[in-house]
């Protein structure tokens, strides 16, 4: 896949976290922040002072994941974004991270 590809796909995978992210906060369903920082990063804040970090890697062609649990990796995949190490996509593998910082059930939709 060509770099260009690869960060147009990963650019809007992000938009749509962005969204997910908004629709919680507005909700009232999370208590959390977040920041979109320049490079395709998004960082995640809680109320306990963690965070989880979302970034596209170009060089991987990945999206990572950092969060309290561990790190985690994201190739684009038929539509979807697929772990590389356990194929768990990437929307349920935030929302279970997002869940565990937050002390609450959280579903995100992107």
């Amino acid at each position: 896949m060509e770099e260009r590809e690869f960060l147009a796909l990963a650019d809007d995978q992000l938009a749509r976290l962005e969204t997910g992210l908004d629709k919680l906060v507005d909700a009232g369903d999370a208590d959390l922040d977040y920041e979109l920082k320049p490079g395709g990063i998004v960082e995640i804040a809680f109320a306990d002072d963690s965070k989880v970090i979302v970034n596209r890697h170009a060089a991987a062609r990945e999206i990572w994941v950092a969060a309290r649990s561990g790190g985690f990796h994201f190739k684009p995949e038929a539509g979807r974004w697929i772990g590389t190490r356990d194929g768990q996509d990437l929307a349920d593998v935030l929302s279970r991270c997002l869940s565990e910082q937050a002390g609450a059930t959280l579903r995100l939709d992107c």
